[in-house]
């Protein structure tokens, strides 16, 4: 019975406090303040400055720009603005709440969300952005929250996201993104790569009229107008290696890829280079030696019996080929020779000596 008298002593007090100051708010042991439905334009001031969940949902709250929020919650963990038609989200708006962990900014007819909104909130871990009006995603807005895990982008008007946005959004564990007015042409070909890394389902197309209701994961890049050429493996391991653009080719991200072919037309007329300097060099030696072989030494005339060694020598340097030295043509001979005698190198009309003229030789 005392637990029971104690926790209705504290609600009468409570309640007996908030009639006091004149707040509207209902109060609970627990830190929680419910302010819900009150026909409010400003947060009220005389609130507790220890509470840690705050419901302002349902009213017609206005912010002045530049200004924050609420100033006298340093303990607050939990914030539900929801419903709030008339809400415009300044930059650092919240940047006195630093300890908050929860975000409800559903049904606020929210159409753009300026980069610095969500200036100071380092803690929050759930953001909840459903039912708003949001066409397109300024990313950078999420570049503050550090500790953001869940995510909740349902039932706007987003049409595509952007690659860069994607990347981003990578770093949150849980992205909400079902019903929205998703276009399914080329241009979603980045959030098709990045709904299959997730697994997600039930994100489904809205035009064109042919793939209405058909999860966009579930397409592959000829449904969705384009066509992706693959590159390497070790490439397609990142994300965001491909981007495909309207006219059926695709576009490499700039200063990565693209630059192997150089290194392969190279090799290729190196190679084919080196192939014809290895056939010229082998042609050039087989044609001296053909060359080579043809330089003979017609035999000695009938004229010539008689002369002197040095004559002889002096006939055999007159009948080698061109301007050849007698190195040279020894070495041609000594090559060519295989101790046989070509034929057509003794003409018909020539006779050896007779026994007569040998004998007339040698007395001589």
């Amino acid at each position: 019975m005392a637990p029971t008298c104690l926790l209705c002593w504290v609600c009468s007090l409570l309640c007996a406090w908030s009639v006091v100051t004149g707040h509207p708010c209902s109060l609970d042991h627990q830190g929680w303040a419910n302010c819900s439905g009150k026909n409010l334009q400003h947060a009220p001031s005389s609130l507790p400055r220890n509470i840690t969940s705050l419901d302002l949902s349902f009213n017609s709250l206005v912010m002045s720009h530049h200004r924050t929020l609420l100033k006298h919650f340093p303990s607050l963990q939990s914030l539900n603005l929801s419903s709030n038609a008339k809400l415009t989200l300044s930059p650092a708006v919240f940047s006195n709440l630093g300890a908050l962990s929860l975000l409800d900014l559903s049904s606020c007819s929210i159409t753009h969300i300026h980069m610095d909104t969500f200036k100071g909130l380092g803690n929050l871990r759930t953001l909840l952005l459903r039912n708003n009006s949001l066409q397109e995603l300024d990313v950078p807005f999420l570049l503050p929250l550090k500790a953001l895990f869940h995510l909740d982008l349902q039932h706007n008007a987003l049409v595509s996201l952007d690659p860069w946005s994607l990347q981003l959004l990578e770093t949150v564990p849980q992205v909400l993104l079902e019903g929205n007015p998703w276009a399914c042409d080329c241009s979603a070909h980045p959030l098709q790569q990045w709904l299959r890394r997730r697994r997600a389902v039930q994100v489904t197309c809205v035009s064109p009229p042919g793939l209405r209701g058909r999860e966009i994961a579930a397409l592959d890049s000829q449904d969705l107008g384009c066509q992706v050429k693959q590159r390497f493996a070790r490439e397609l391991t990142t994300p965001q290696n491909i981007t495909v653009t309207e006219n059926n080719s695709t576009a490499l991200p700039a200063g990565k890829g693209g630059r192997s072919w150089p290194y392969l037309v190279g090799f290729l007329v190196t190679a084919i280079g080196i192939s014809i300097l290895i056939a010229l060099a082998a042609k050039c030696k087989l044609a001296h030696k053909n060359f080579a072989s043809y330089c003979h030494r017609p035999l000695p005339e009938i004229s010539s019996i008689g002369r002197s060694p040095m004559e002889d020598s002096s006939s055999w340097d007159r009948g080698s080929c061109g301007s050849h030295s007698i190195t040279d043509a020894a070495d041609l001979q000594a090559e060519d020779d295989d101790g046989f005698i070509e034929d057509n190198y003794i003409q018909p009309t020539e006779q050896l000596p007779t026994k007569e003229e040998r004998e007339l030789h040698r007395s001589i």
